[in-house]
């Protein structure tokens, strides 16, 4: 399945149906009266939060929808019914917003959770609403209202507890695999991840938490460089940041520089990230490029005040520890 994160719509409620001119035939009554009734509502369209929705992607099909019209008054007193909502699924954490003005009409964080996107016009009222005692007769009905017409964005967010940042290459799809039952593409050259990943990392049959995998950022993320530019949004949601940094096998890279560089990068998109938990895990900690910086990144981060870890995600090495004092600071988020 095809991962779709952004896409625009054109969004068109119906029309409210028109109200009717009619008047009684009764051979009883022979004076009669309006009985024309009321046009029924327009339908809305609804966007509807819907958790076995992963993706945008089956809305590229329909970039135009359109809701059906109310149903005209009709005689005898009787209404026009009313057009039924068109109802569009989309994952939870997705960001419904007005195109034009950039307003959001709705972010749907939960499941089974609604907004509507464009609205039903009104039905027109029938010609009963507008006797008199002076015109008992009146010939006069209303037209419906035309339904609300919108440019709509769509953005998907993804929800997670934790998410991974980090430059390409440093191995969080091998740590994100090896923590959940994700299945991400690795291989050893950068730009692997493509997509973000989401993953349960479980502690036990009880506890779990969701872990994001966001591609990897580069130097300029923040003003457009580089494949994780359009991701950089899927961190909004995330409780904890877990920074991932590693040596390069010829040891020529600087890790404390490349965290500062990804910091700096991920408060510039937004600036409230900088109140944001996060902690800091060194990986790779087989080659021996990694074991000789440990102690100097130990600490520096410690004057800080940044949670370090050492880890290696192939060989599983620190692994368990991670777990738990995520989990932690994850339980410590909630309670704040």
């Amino acid at each position: 399945m095809r991962f779709v994160d952004e896409i625009t719509l054109d969004v068109v409620a119906g029309d409210g149906g028109n109200g009717l001119v009619a008047f009684r035939r009764e051979r009883r009554n022979p004076r009669g009266g309006p009985s024309g009734g009321d046009g029924g509502k327009g339908g809305d369209v609804v966007f509807r939060a819907d958790r076995n929705v992963g993706t945008l992607l089956d809305l590229r099909a329909q970039p135009k929808i359109k809701a059906k019209r109310g149903q005209d008054g009709q005689g005898n007193d009787c209404h026009g019914r009313g057009a039924p909502p068109f109802v569009i699924r989309v994952p939870v954490g997705t960001v419904v917003m007005d195109d034009d003005t950039q307003g959001i009409i709705g972010d749907l964080t939960e499941d089974g959770q609604e907004v509507v996107g464009a609205r039903g016009g009104r039905g027109g009222l029938g010609n009963l609403h507008f006797a008199t005692p002076s015109n008992r007769a009146p010939r006069r009905a209303e037209p419906g209202e035309p339904g609300e017409k919108r440019r709509v964005r769509l953005e998907l967010k993804l929800l997670a507890d934790v998410g991974l940042v980090g430059l390409p290459n440093v191995g969080k799809s091998t740590l994100i695999a090896n923590l959940s039952q994700a299945k991400p593409k690795i291989a050893d050259y950068p730009f692997t991840t493509l997509v973000p990943n989401l993953g349960v990392v479980r502690l036990d049959t009880e506890t779990s938490f969701v872990m994001a995998d966001i591609p990897g950022l580069i130097r300029g993320a923040s003003d457009g460089a580089g494949l994780g530019s359009r991701f950089l949004k899927h961190i909004q949601r995330t409780a904890i940041l877990l920074y991932v940094l590693a040596p390069d096998e010829d040891g020529t890279n600087d890790p404390l520089r490349d965290f500062d560089d990804l910091r700096r990068e991920v408060e510039r998109f937004d600036p409230a990230l900088s109140g944001r938990p996060a902690l800091v895990a060194l990986n790779k900690a087989d080659l021996p490029t990694c074991r000789a910086l440990v102690d100097d990144l130990s600490r520096a981060f410690d004057s800080r005040g940044m949670s370090f870890s050492v880890i290696s995600a192939a060989t599983r090495h620190g692994l368990e520890a991670l777990k738990r004092t995520l989990f932690l600071r994850i339980e410590e988020s909630r309670n704040d």
